[in-house]
């Protein structure tokens, strides 16, 4: 459970600034002032901009038809791809996305950063999951990996945020989870060997919330008793605990966090994409996922009726 410190402890996971004005693809940036209001108002197909003010529709006009899109066989701009029919049938819900961002009031070196990451092809990083324990369909559209530390707070606020996207899209995502014990915490590394103990007599998803919920410091005596708790067999979960293999497995996740340039925990990568958000946690990483299904499945998936409430889960500054 967040405790009303950690809550009132919120803090973003900024966004990279990166700026530009002239036509460019994902990848690319230059810096340059905000829309002009003479920019003309476009209109496509398959995207309302009626919600949005006349600035914001002058705004997103003038990302449609200078950013390119996302799809590298297709060198236009987004309006034009849509316009056009072409192939790439990312430029919609990029073009959707684009208007999101300007309707929330997004900052124009938010918004092209958020572009780059959603859908610069150099964006995505191949992140090895196999052996990592990881609950939802094996065939999900949408895996999120993600990198903590159990005595980390941010860390145990995301679970619970984590468990509410999960329990949203059942059907669509799929959560893996690897260790990234910082050093800052004097337990997290024997806690991060506990969770794989326990992932060897296959019980991971049952110690993982009571690592959590425990918090620190989770000593020895602390992770005897919470695995009794979790109801394992103790003779084996203590010789895992001190066997080189389970350090060895540590140490697989926390280099591969190191090749993925974790600079704290939690950090998430969904389809292979760093998550970035702003101040709104759970709405960033909402609309994040609602989009990569649409990008997958090439279906828009209907907004939870619950998505708009105002006592979201807060997610505290991530730990370097």
């Amino acid at each position: 459970m967040i405790s009303w410190r950690m809550a009132a402890a919120v803090a973003a996971l900024g966004f990279l600034n990166f700026q530009g004005t002239t036509c460019r693809s994902p990848g690319q940036s230059e810096g340059g002032a905000a829309p002009s209001q003479t920019t003309k108002v476009v209109t496509l197909e398959g995207v309302d901009t009626s919600e949005l003010t006349t600035r914001e529709k002058h705004e997103w006009s003038s990302y449609v038809s200078e950013l390119l899109a996302p799809c590298a066989s297709q060198p236009v701009s987004l309006e034009q791809c849509v316009r056009e029919k072409r192939s790439c049938t990312a430029c919609v819900p990029a073009a959707r996305y684009l208007m999101d961002q300007v309707r929330r009031g997004k900052a124009r070196s938010q918004i092209e950063a958020g572009f780059r990451e959603r859908f610069a092809p150099d964006r995505v990083s191949n992140i090895p999951i196999l052996g990592s324990p990881a609950k939802g369909p094996a065939n999900a559209p949408v895996v999120i990996v993600e990198w903590a530390d159990f005595e980390c707070p941010a860390c145990q606020a995301a679970v619970s945020v984590l468990e509410e996207l999960l329990r949203k899209h059942p059907d669509s995502v799929r959560l893996v989870f690897k260790n990234y014990p910082l050093s800052i915490h004097p337990n997290s590394e024997i806690a991060a060997r506990a969770a794989v103990a326990a992932d060897k007599q296959g019980a991971f998803w049952r110690m993982h919330p009571l690592l959590f919920e425990h918090g620190a410091p989770l000593d020895r005596a602390a992770l005897e008793k919470i695995a009794r708790s979790a109801g394992l067999d103790m003779r084996r979960f203590i010789k895992d605990l001190e066997s080189e293999e389970v350090a060895d497995l540590v140490t697989r996740d926390r280099k591969q966090g190191d090749a993925a340039h974790l600079t704290g925990t939690p950090t998430l990568y969904i389809n292979g994409r760093k998550f970035y958000s702003s101040a709104d946690f759970m709405e960033d990483l909402e609309d994040w996922v609602l989009l990569e299904i649409e990008l997958k499945t090439g279906v828009r998936p209907a907004v939870a009726a619950d998505s708009g409430r105002t006592d979201k889960p807060a997610v505290p500054k991530p730990e370097p």
